[in-house]
């Protein structure tokens, strides 16, 4: 599948800083050591930590040019994690807004490696954390732009259930498709021995699928990220292909 974008690469660094600002007053609104149920084993300072790691990680791809193994993720002594979050924003803001989304960038997903990429990454890692911690916070859930959530759609079903599961040799164990229709837009997810992809198609190469999976764009969004339950989609036709697919995508997302 190709790596470019469904919407402008611009409105992703916009979204980081807006998806920070609500995280952050969610986090505020509860304790940090608050349970974060959609990522379980995770509290809300925990999460907070990660993703201040996680833009850490993706400057030193950009300013390295290769996987930074051995890098310190923790907040130095006496930092919080709210300063880790926002300092590890602030560089990565700093390095992409000064190189343009096409320009050439290390990363681990052969169709993409440009800085763009690393602001999608980075913008939908941060939104689904957000969601996140709003629920565990027990406030009300802020939605997205229905473009955006179906360009999250696009990123998860490519470069996770495709290019993920192949970096961690997992693949399916029978031969099946999995249609995905959503806001007017169609994929195919297919997985056997040895192989898992994913591409963009129309709507009747989705419905020849052996199974379909249907929804609001958020939602869809929301549940192949494991943040939905399955009551949020339609199933049509193939559960047990459905099922299986389920299953790798929460081995590509853990």
């Amino acid at each position: 599948m190709s790596g470019q974008a469904l919407i402008d690469p611009g409105r992703f660094v916009e979204t980081l800083g807006t998806e920070v600002e609500l995280l952050v007053a969610a986090a505020n609104a509860s304790s940090a050591s608050t349970p974060v149920p959609a990522a379980p084993g995770f509290t809300i300072g925990e999460v907070l930590r990660h993703l201040g790691g996680s833009y850490r990680v993706a400057w030193h791809w950009l300013t390295e040019g290769r996987d930074p193994r051995g890098w310190q993720e923790d907040p130095i002594p006496g930092q919080s994690t709210e300063d880790y979050l926002r300092s590890g924003l602030v560089d990565l803001l700093d390095e992409v807004t000064t190189h343009d989304a096409g320009a050439y960038a290390a990363s681990w997903w052969p169709a993409d490696r440009t800085y763009g990429f690393w602001c999608r990454r980075m913008a939908h890692e941060t939104t689904v954390h957000r969601f996140d911690v709003e629920e565990a916070a027990g406030r009300p859930i802020t939605g997205v732009a229905e473009d955006f959530a179906l360009d999250g759609v696009d990123e998860v079903l490519s470069a996770w259930f495709a290019q993920r599961l192949a970096l961690l040799g997992v693949s399916g164990t029978a031969h099946w498709s999995v249609g995905v229709r959503t806001g007017g837009h169609h994929w195919i997810a297919r997985a056997g021995p040895g192989y898992t992809e994913a591409w963009r198609c129309s709507a009747d190469e989705a419905a020849l699928a052996d199974g379909l999976v249907t929804g609001s764009p958020m939602d869809v969004y929301l549940w192949l990220w494991g943040r939905r339950s399955h009551r949020w989609v339609g199933w049509d036709k193939g559960d047990n292909e459905i099922a299986q697919f389920w299953a790798l995508m929460r081995l590509a997302t853990r």
